[in-house]
């Protein structure tokens, strides 16, 4: 298995959206089977998208199977979070849509910032990724507090 396969991603690229909100992902992100839907994109509480690859959604998918019915807060969480979600995979240019709903969660506009974080990547509004660098954002907002809760 090479390194392609292993859903590695670092560092940070910078890439337009074109107006059907298409947008290039890194060659050196892209792994063989990648165009049929195995991203998952979910809104991060941080203002960016996440991006999870086929290994970290079957990791996702354990967590969120643990959640009982009758766990009401770990349901609504579901909801809220998955309500906003989109899986997609890559075209033959290496290029992934990015939902409308998403988009306007990462205040996208033409310009996009992906971000590795190694198992995952963001992408952000590259404005509001320095901002968020810059800031000393010691307080988590109610969705982040519950996310981090039920280990997502």
């Amino acid at each position: 298995m090479g390194l392609a396969n292993k859903s590695i991603f670092v560092g940070e690229f910078s890439h337009q959206m074109d107006a059907k909100n298409r947008l290039c992902i890194p060659s050196k992100w892209r792994f063989n089977g990648d165009n049929d839907e195995v991203y998952l994109a979910l809104p991060n509480p941080i203002g960016c998208i996440t991006i999870y690859p086929p290994k970290m959604v079957e990791r996702l998918e354990e967590k969120v199977a643990a959640i009982r019915l009758g766990d009401i807060k770990g349901q609504k969480i579901l909801a809220k979070l998955f309500s906003q979600a989109d899986t997609f995979g890559c075209d033959k240019q290496g290029r992934i849509t990015i939902a409308e709903k998403l988009a306007k969660h990462a205040h996208l506009d033409k310009n996009a910032l992906l971000v590795g974080s190694y198992t995952t990547f963001s992408i952000w509004n590259p404005k509001h990724y320095h901002y968020y660098l810059a800031s000393g954002l010691s307080e988590e907002n109610e969705m982040s507090q519950l996310l981090n809760e039920l280990g997502l």
